[in-house]
């Protein structure tokens, strides 16, 4: 099977990915010295790009488990209360980060005219705000440590890109 998406532990001690190891996408997470491998989903569907909290105990990630579309999920450390965060009428959701005081998380969602956009929320999935709209393809969002703004790909032109927008969705510059 595969192995793709790692992401440290905040502390430096365990390591979280996706791998299709039983099959389909599930979320594992090992310790960094001695492996010690822990399967924290068991679903169906494809579980993937698993994004720690700053805090170390919860674990947002991607999921189609709800239909055909990915949502953002999270979960705690050890995979228990998995809570579904985003709506599959938003369309495609990816690529959770959390900011770095962990109040809000950034992800990328498609758009109805085939674009994708930035957009943060509250770890509970309220307080939803679009950063970005427009034609490009905005993914992989990425917090500056003190947590002002966001650094992302920006597909345009035929190229990617490097833009830094602030976490208020002003400010947008190459």
């Amino acid at each position: 099977g595969w192995d793709e998406y790692p992401a440290w532990s905040p502390d430096g001690t365990r390591i979280a990915f996706a791998s299709g190891r039983t099959g389909n996408g599930d979320i594992y997470a090992m310790d960094a010295d001695t492996d010690n491998l822990q399967q924290l989903t068991d679903h169906p569907g494809s579980d993937s790009e698993p994004a720690w909290s700053p805090d170390g105990t919860r674990i947002a990630f991607a999921s189609d488990r709800d239909g055909d579309e990915d949502n953002i999920y999270v979960m705690d450390a050890d995979g228990a209360n998995v809570q579904q965060l985003t709506d599959t009428d938003w369309g495609t959701v990816t690529h959770p980060a959390w900011s770095p005081d962990g109040t809000r998380i950034a992800f990328a969602r498609s758009g109805e005219d085939g674009d994708w956009d930035l957009v943060i929320m509250d770890p509970d999935g309220t307080n939803v705000q679009q950063l970005t709209d427009g034609p490009a393809t905005d993914t992989s969002p990425a917090w500056s440590p003190d947590g002002t703004r966001i650094v992302f790909d920006r597909y345009l032109d035929g190229n990617y890109h490097i833009y830094v927008i602030d976490a208020d969705g002003t400010n947008l510059h190459p």
